[in-house]
């Protein structure tokens, strides 16, 4: 069931989730976000989608982007997955601001690759 969907459908899942989470934090400031319950709460949802979607990609397609820390990645929704109470707010929005972009660079660069 790993590769039910297969990489393209997961890459274009992390794609989409990255461009939700930049839509609803747009004009946001770290305590803007912080106090925006809906957005924050948005916002985690949407990066369990992208560990989700990356925990199911092939082994091929993560060593051959072995610039990403996917175990990262995986780590995160693991982490605001099952510890829930335990969010560090300020810390997604770090995450949110500094590695997401950087992410969604190499996404696309990923997408592109499989469209050609």
């Amino acid at each position: 069931m790993t590769n039910r969907l297969g990489d393209k459908a997961r890459l274009q899942h992390v794609h989409d989730a990255i461009h939700e989470i930049a839509s609803m934090t747009e004009g946001y400031d770290e305590q803007k976000f912080i106090d925006d319950s809906k957005t924050r709460f948005a916002c985690v949802f949407q990066l369990e989608v992208i560990g989700e979607a990356c925990r199911h990609l092939s082994g091929e397609i993560k060593n051959e982007y072995s610039q990403i820390s996917w175990s990262q990645v995986i780590g995160l929704r693991n982490i605001i997955a099952h510890e829930y109470f335990g969010i560090d707010y300020s810390q997604l929005w770090s995450i949110i601001n500094k590695d997401l972009p950087e992410l969604n660079t190499v996404i696309t660069e990923m997408i592109n690759k499989i469209n050609r």
